[in-house]
Order: C-alpha cells, then sequence, then structure tokens
C-alpha cells in the first residue's frame, strides 16, 4: 500500500470535506484572495474549519446528558498596517466566500505606508511533519462503550475508600478539520483529535464535605484510556480529596514556596507565558516588553512554548495560519531570548512568525497564544528541594488564578498543599493562594528540580474571549519570599 505524504493526505482530507461538497476549488480560493488583493494590504487568509464534538457525563451513577455538535465555516481576514478586516460565514458556498473576500477588502483605506500588493501567487504547500495521527476519536469507541468507561470510572472511585459520597465524570472527543489558504500561496491543512477523560469525587467524614479531580487527554483516539490509565485518574482525585478531609487553614505571610512538577506549571503559564506573547510586547503593554538580552529570570531558569511534542494536547502541526509550529526558547538559562509571534505581530516587530497564530474557529481572528509552555529541569532531587524549607508551602496542584499583564501581578489557588517545618512535611493546607509579581517570582528561583514533568493533558487557555487547548509543565521549584494568602 502506498500512503501520501502527511501534509498532502491532510490537505485532500480537508478539500474533500470542506471544498469539494460546496463546488470550491483551487480556482474559487485564488479568484477570493485576488479579490482583497484588489486593494493594497499586507496579508490576507482563507480559514476553513469543520468541527464535530461528542461528550458525555455520569453523576449520582447514571449518564445524564450527552451531546453531539457539528459547526462548520470560513473566516476570511485581510491585514494592512496594524488593521484587520475579518468576516466569517458558516456558509461554504461559492458566494458567501466571495461576499465575505469583498467585504474585508476596503480595509486598504488607511494602513502603514509600506504595503504591498496581494495578487494571485503559485500554490505551495506548507512544510511536512505528522505529530498525531488523522484519526476521528469519536469512532474509536462506540456509544455503549463511552457509557461503559464512565461507569468504569464511577466503580473504581467508590471501591477505592468508602469515604467517597459522589463520583462526576465526563468524556469528549473531538474531530476537528481546519484548511488556511494565505495570499502568498501556501496551502496547510490539519486534521486535530482531542480526547479527554474527566473525574470529579466527593469525600465525605464527620460532617465535612471534600472534592479532588483527576483527569487527561490528548491528541489521540480513545483508546487511550485503557484500565491503567483510568486508574491513575481516579487516584489522583480521590488522593486530592481525602487529603483534603485532613486539611487546616492555610498560614499567611511572606514565606519559601515549593511548587511540584507537572500541573502547577499553570502558574509559570499565567504569571510570565502571557507576558511573552508578542502582541502584548508589540504594544508595550506587557512587563518584559523591550527586554529581549535582559535577565528577567534566576540562572537555571529556561522557559520553552513547544508545539512540536506528539500527541500532546496544545501541539500542532500548523498553526491558525498555516506556519508549522516550533521549538521556541523564551527564556534561556535567566536572558529572556524572545517572544510568542503570530505573522501580524512578527511583521510589525521585523522578526518571524513562531507558529504560534491561534484561533479559537472560523468565527475568530488568530493571536499570539501558547501552545506547550513549560520550564525545562535542572538537578536537585525534589525531596532535596522540600527538604530544604525551613518554615513554608509545598503546593503540588492548583485551581483557578489571574494575572494582570500590565504589571506581571498574579493570584492562584492551590488546591493541593501542605505545611512544612524543618523539611519535614507537617499536615495538608487549605484555602492557600500565592500572590506576586511574575517577572519578580522567577528571579526568585533558588532551586530547580530533575523532575520536570508536563501536565496529563486538561489545560484550556482564555485569551480576549477565546479559548484554545495548552499544555503546562515544569520541575519542582523552590521560590524565595512568596506572599501567600491564607485563612489562618
Amino acid at each position: 500500500m502506498i500512503s501520501r505524504e502527511p501534509t498532502l493526505e491532510r490537505l485532500a482530507i480537508a478539500e474533500q470535506l470542506m471544498l469539494a461538497p460546496f463546488g470550491l476549488d483551487e480556482a474559487v480560493l485564488a479568484r477570493a484572495l485576488a479579490t482583497i488583493g484588489e486593494h493594497r494590504v499586507d496579508d490576507a487568509d482563507l480559514y476553513f474549519q469543520t468541527t464535530r464534538h461528542e461528550g458525555w457525563s455520569l453523576e449520582e451513577g447514571i449518564v445524564k446528558s450527552g451531546s453531539f455538535s457539528i459547526d462548520q465555516g470560513v473566516g476570511v481576514r485581510a491585514v494592512a498596517g496594524e488593521k484587520t478586516a475579518f468576516a466569517y460565514s458558516d456558509d461554504l458556498g461559492v458566494e458567501s466566500l466571495l461576499d465575505a473576500a469583498r467585504t474585508v477588502r476596503t480595509i486598504a483605506a488607511a494602513g502603514q505606508s509600506r504595503r504591498v500588493k496581494v495578487g494571485r501567487a503559485a500554490r505551495k504547500v506548507a512544510t511536512s511533519r505528522a505529530l498525531y495521527s488523522p484519526t476521528d476519536p469519536i469512532a474509536t469507541l462506540d456509544s455503549a462503550q463511552k457509557v461503559a468507561l464512565l461507569e468504569k470510572v464511577e466503580k473504581l472511585a467508590r471501591a477505592k475508600d468508602p469515604r467517597i459520597v459522589q463520583v462526576m465524570a465526563g468524556v469528549a472527543a473531538e474531530y476537528d478539520v481546519v484548511l488556511v489558504a494565505r495570499a502568498d500561496g501556501t496551502r496547510a491543512a490539519d486534521v486535530r483529535p482531542l480526547v479527554r477523560l474527566s473525574v470529579t469525587v466527593i469525600a465525605e467524614q464527620d460532617g465535612r464535605r471534600e472534592m479532588g479531580s483527576g483527569g487527561g487527554g490528548g491528541r489521540f483516539g480513545l483508546g487511550y484510556f485503557q484500565d491503567a490509565m483510568v486508574q491513575r485518574y481516579v487516584d489522583e482525585a480521590v488522593h486530592a480529596a481525602l487529603t483534603n478531609l485532613e486539611s487546616r487553614p492555610a498560614p499567611a505571610g511572606d514565606m519559601t514556596v515549593v511548587l511540584g512538577p507537572g500541573w502547577p506549571g499553570v502558574l509559570l503559564h499565567e504569571a510570565v507565558g502571557h507576558g511573552l506573547e508578542g502582541d502584548f510586547n508589540r504594544k508595550g503593554s506587557s512587563a518584559f516588553s523591550g527586554r529581549v538580552g535582559q535577565r528577567v529570570a534566576a540562572k537555571g531558569v529556561t522557559v520553552l512554548d513547544d508545539g512540536t511534542i506528539a500527541d500532546r494536547r496544545g501541539s500542532l502541526n500548523v498553526d491558525d495560519e498555516g506556519h508549522a509550529t516550533q521549538r521556541t526558547v523564551l527564556i534561556e538559562d535567566g536572558i529572556l531570548k524572545g517572544y510568542i509571534q503570530d505573522s501580524l505581530n512578527a511583521r510589525l516587530m521585523g522578526v518571524k512568525p513562531t507558529g504560534n497564530g491561534r484561533r479559537e474557529s472560523y468565527a475568530h481572528v488568530p493571536m499570539p497564544r501558547m501552545t506547550n509552555t513549560y520550564m525545562l529541569g535542572g538537578d536537585k532531587a525534589p525531596d532535596e528541594i522540600v527538604a530544604s524549607i525551613k518554615r513554608g508551602l509545598y503546593a503540588t496542584n492548583f485551581g483557578g488564578g489571574q494575572v494582570d499583564i500590565t504589571s506581571g501581578e498574579f493570584v492562584f489557588s492551590a488546591s493541593e498543599a501542605y505545611w512544612v517545618e524543618n523539611g519535614k512535611v507537617q499536615y495538608p493546607v487549605k484555602g492557600a493562594t500565592l500572590i506576586g509579581n511574575g517577572p519578580d517570582a522567577l528571579t526568585r528561583v533558588s532551586m530547580i528540580g530533575n523532575d520536570m514533568k508536563l501536565d496529563s493533558g486538561v489545560g484550556v487557555c482564555g485569551k480576549e474571549g477565546q479559548s484554545v487547548p495548552v499544555g503546562v509543565g515544569q520541575p519542582t521549584l523552590r521560590i524565595d519570599r512568596l506572599t501567600v494568602g491564607g485563612t489562618a
């Protein structure tokens, strides 16, 4: 059997789903782009997308809801200088596409002086790669098997400990196909599977109730959730709930804080990652603006954004502008090396795109967004780092948080944390919040573990009303003199 090159295979799938049934072909795409190019613009693209999503949820021992949706459409964009004109339609017909193209071409009425006319360009195919299989995850298990998977979660959780009084579980699968046609002639497509299994449990003891959660996923089929993986998620959720049953009010004040590996990297994502996105830095509104080449973190701190990790939730073969994703070093040994870029901000800043142009759907404009953002490991054993705490907090899991991009100020709530004295874990605490400044906190990193770990595949990032799947990660970290807001 002879198989096609991966990029050509994805283009064929996308054309079969979104072009051929609606009378669209290469000539129509070229005509739409040429219509936009009748005025002088810096860039233009067409973004076709079709998405099928299915979800099931279980609560109180029964499947309470199931959902299935299909969404498809096209977004048409023209860019001149800093200005963007954008139109979208859920009708993929020829006339709807050309109407959208005529709508956005008026952008050329104003813009920067250095503009180039977008004309007909020779067709060229995006760089080839295959980070995940172009499978339809919805079809990898039938309905009965999906229900059985949720029932298995319920059974395992209740069997784990008699104090578990409630179990909630959910499974979701998405089949997303996109096609990008750029004014420079580039044609790119991606077929993006995405699955997630989540479990939340409530434990009760002596009238006190506490919650714990677990789960994960990535860009593969539902067959990933074998017995061992399901048991792992259940164990994590039950452990968190039972630990919180024993928790005491968290102390408050400035203290040493040690962050566990994996999901606690969400603090890095929020407090540092957003501040390294190109749009904020081009506009001068980020705490990191104009600081490339300067020390912004302690020695040993290296932060990357990497959209090329196989099967990861935040990975993409190409971004939503048709550029190949990259492994971008943002901070190296404490020195700021660069920013995360989409095409618009990269052009205006005189640098190359980094493959981070992302959008929630065809109905949204792209912007620079993270993929998988993480800190590399160091040389310290995790136990050694915890043992170094005289009096402080050891936080192993986080809930919600927020950050002010301009100042870098952040607030995060720890969902699982422990009080440590003289290097010994004393007891779990509840209600701890970490308060600080992202750039400042990076300079206070004093120990870096050798246990770098990525999260299990649950992250969703919001920015300007758009949500996209992302990954985070880090090793065990010691941060000196971080403010902890507690309840004690």
